[in-house]
C-alpha cells in the first residue's frame, strides 16, 4: 500500500476558516481574561468558584486522556502486542489531552505564574490538589517521553530515539501509577463538599466510580478517535494498521463491556450502601438514572451486542455515546449536582465567554493533532523500524 505523504492543499477550507474564526476570537478573550481578571469573562463567584473550565477541561479532559496509560498498559506489561498499533495515537491523543488540560487550568488559576509555587515554595503535601498538580504534571511528562519517539524518527535522531525506547516498559508502569492516583484523586476532591454535592453522586466511593469509569473512558476514547482518524486521515496509514483495525476495535469493546458492566455493579453498591434509594423518585433521581441506564447499562449492552455479531458500526457509535456518558458524569458531579439547593436564579451557568474559551483551547487541540499525524509516523510505522514499537 502507498501512502499519501503530500500535505499541499489549500489553505481556505471550511474547517480551516472556522478554526481560524474560533482562534481570532479566543486570542481576544484570552487578552481579556489576563488583563481584566476572572470577573469580566466568566460567571464565577464565592459559591460558584470552580465552573466550566474545571468541570469540563479539566474533569472530562483528564478522564478522556485516559487511553494512554491504559492502551500501553494492554500491549507492554499485559503483552497485548496485537493491539500495538492503537499505541502511538492513543499517546498523541493522550499527551494532547493533557497538554490542553494544563494550558485550560492557567485561564481558571486566579493567578497562573504561581502554578510552581505548591512545589518550590510552600509544599501543600497534605492537599489533595498538590498530589493531582503533581502527578498530572509527572504524568504530563511520561506522555512526552512515551510521544517522543515518533517526533525523533520524523527529526532522523536515530540515536535518541533508540535511547528512549529502551525506557518504554519503565515509563509505562510509572504512567499507570501516576495515573491510578490522580484520576482517583481527581473524585476524592469533592469529598470535602457533602453538603453541595447532590447525595446522588456523592459518595465515600467518589475515587473508585472516577478511577474505574476512566478506563471506559480511554477504551471508547481510543475507539472514538481511531474511528476520526479513518475518516479524515486514513491515507496516512500503512497496511498493518487498517488490517489490526478490526481486532482493536472489537477487543478493546469487549473490554469496555465488562468494565462498564463492574462500573454498573459497583455505582449500584454505592447507592445500596449510601442508602440514597428515596432521591431516585424526585427530579434529580430521575436525572441520574438517565445517566446511570443511559450512559453506563446501555453502552454496556451495546458492546456486548457489537462484538457478539462483529458489528464495528455498533460499536464505534457506542463508543460515542459512552464519552459523551463520561462527559455528563464529571459535569453532573462538578457543575449540574453540585450546590444543587442553590435557588435557580444563584445557580452557576458558564458565559458565553466561557464556553468560547474551551472551544478554543479543544480546537487548539484538533489543529496540533492534525498537524503532527499528518508529519509524523503516528498513524503509519517508519520504514527505518519496522515493527519495533
Amino acid at each position: 500500500m502507498t501512502r499519501n505523504t503530500s500535505t499541499n492543499h489549500s489553505l481556505l477550507t471550511p474547517f480551516n476558516l472556522v478554526a481560524g474564526a474560533i482562534l481570532i476570537i479566543g486570542a481576544g478573550i484570552t487578552v481579556l481574561r489576563f488583563t481584566r481578571g476572572l470577573g469580566a469573562v466568566t460567571h464565577l463567584s464565592n459559591d460558584n468558584p470552580w465552573g466550566i473550565w474545571i468541570g469540563f477541561d479539566l474533569l472530562c479532559g483528564v478522564a478522556l486522556a485516559a487511553g494512554g496509560y491504559v492502551t500501553s498498559a494492554a500491549v507492554y506489561i499485559f503483552g497485548m502486542k496485537r493491539y500495538h498499533s492503537a499505541v502511538r495515537p492513543a499517546i498523541l491523543t493522550g499527551f494532547l489531552g493533557y497538554a490542553m488540560v494544563v494550558l485550560a487550568l492557567n485561564y481558571d488559576v486566579g493567578r497562573p505564574w504561581r502554578l510552581p509555587y505548591p512545589f518550590v515554595v510552600q509544599q501543600g503535601t497534605t492537599s489533595l490538589l498538590f498530589e493531582v498538580g503533581a502527578c498530572v504534571a509527572l504524568y504530563l511528562t511520561v506522555l512526552f517521553i512515551e510521544f517522543s519517539p515518533a517526533a525523533l524518527e520524523w527529526l532522523g535522531l536515530k540515536r535518541a530515539r533508540n535511547l528512549v525506547t529502551r525506557l518504554t516498559m519503565l515509563l509505562t508502569i510509572f504512567g499507570v501509577v501516576l495515573s491510578t492516583l490522580h484520576q482517583s484523586s481527581l473524585g476524592a476532591l469533592y469529598l470535602i463538599a457533602p453538603s453541595k454535592l447532590h447525595p446522588l453522586w456523592y459518595s465515600p466511593y467518589l475515587p473508585v466510580y472516577f478511577f474505574v469509569s476512566s478506563i471506559v473512558a480511554g477504551l471508547s476514547m481510543v475507539l472514538f478517535e481511531s474511528t476520526l482518524a479513518h475518516h479524515y486521515f486514513g491515507d496516512r496509514m500503512d497496511a498493518a494498521h487498517i488490517e489490526e483495525n478490526t481486532g482493536v476495535t472489537l477487543g478493546f469493546a469487549k473490554a469496555a463491556s465488562l468494565v462498564l458492566a463492574g462500573y454498573f455493579t459497583i455505582k449500584v453498591i454505592g447507592l445500596a450502601m449510601d442508602d440514597n434509594w428515596r432521591y431516585l423518585t424526585t427530579g434529580y433521581g430521575v436525572w441520574f438514572l438517565v445517566e446511570l441506564l443511559g450512559f453506563v447499562a446501555f453502552p454496556c449492552f451495546l458492546y456486548a451486542v457489537g462484538v457478539r455479531d462483529k458489528n464495528i458500526r455498533l460499536i464505534r457509535w457506542t463508543a460515542v455515546l459512552t464519552v459523551v456518558g463520561i462527559m455528563l458524569n464529571r459535569l453532573n458531579v462538578s457543575l449540574i449536582a453540585f450546590n444543587w439547593q442553590l435557588p435557580s436564579s444563584e445557580r452557576y451557568f458558564p458565559s458565553w465567554m466561557e464556553i468560547m474559551i474551551s472551544v478554543f483551547v479543544v480546537t487548539i487541540g484538533i489543529l496540533i493533532y492534525r498537524f503532527i499525524v499528518t508529519r509524523m509516523p503516528i498513524l503509519y510505522e517508519h520504514p527505518d523500524y519496522p515493527s519495533s514499537h
